[in-house]
């Protein structure tokens, strides 16, 4: 199956090794996309992923793998098949595998993921 181009600057490669400072804010104030996903770092089968975003993302699914996003900053929200979750600073949520999302951050937000290392950001579909 051929993947879709999207227009996001998606960095699958780990920013930062084991035993490394990692520093998002550095990453932050160096961002002048408007939907950036770094992966920072790997923990064991899972990445932990920053992702600095203004506008929407498309609708996808992650067949086999779960995804939690974090709120650093700002507001996010993650449009679900017949309601919304409205995010702040400091609030996360996890989108169980399978299940069709779109996020979507009206301002500048900056956020955490977490997720499977294998999982493919634009999704399985």
């Amino acid at each position: 199956m051929e993947r879709k181009a999207y227009p996001y600057a998606t960095h699958l490669d780990a920013a930062f090794s084991a035993l490394e400072v990692v520093d998002v804010p550095q990453l932050v104030a160096a961002c002048t996309d408007r939907w950036y996903n770094q992966t920072l770092c790997k923990v064991n089968d899972s990445v932990v992923r920053l992702g600095v975003m203004q506008g929407e993302y498309h609708w996808h699914k992650h067949n086999d793998l779960d995804e939690f996003f974090f709120v650093l900053d700002g507001h996010f929200l993650i449009d679900l098949e017949g309601r919304t979750i409205d995010l702040g600073p400091r609030q996360g949520y996890v989108v169980p595998k399978g299940v069709v999302h779109r996020t979507r951050a009206p301002e500048r937000a900056v956020i955490l993921m977490v997720e499977g290392a294998a999982i493919v950001p634009t999704g399985d579909e």
